[in-house]
């Protein structure tokens, strides 16, 4: 969590509060963590921090979408900006298709 944290800060992101959300409170089985935090101006960050060996593909993407669909559900509330930390190489077409939906990758 420092390093998003420190990754962020960097970047010029400060936050009040930040809470990690454990995968089985979802009913999620993958391994990613997943925070939910406040900015200085009282919006909510969505933060995923992903580590994997093998390429980030389309079907991640559609993955990774369900996940906040369900993180949106369970909080009850949108969330104002969605970050994904991504520690493996990603695929050209699921770059542009995370973008698209909103994300930002780092």
């Amino acid at each position: 969590m420092q390093m998003i944290i420190d990754s962020l800060r960097k970047k010029g992101k400060i936050y009040k509060k930040m809470q990690e959300i454990a995968p089985k409170e979802l009913g999620i089985r993958n391994k990613i963590k997943m925070y939910k935090a406040t900015d200085v101006a009282g919006y909510f960050w969505a933060i995923f921090a992903v580590t994997q060996k093998s390429k980030l593909l389309m079907k991640d993407v559609h993955k990774f979408e369900e996940i906040y669909a369900k993180l949106v559900l369970f909080f009850d509330h949108n969330f104002k900006h969605k970050i994904i930390f991504i520690d493996a190489p990603l695929c050209s077409k699921a770059k542009e298709a995370f973008i698209a939906q909103g994300w930002k990758i780092i």
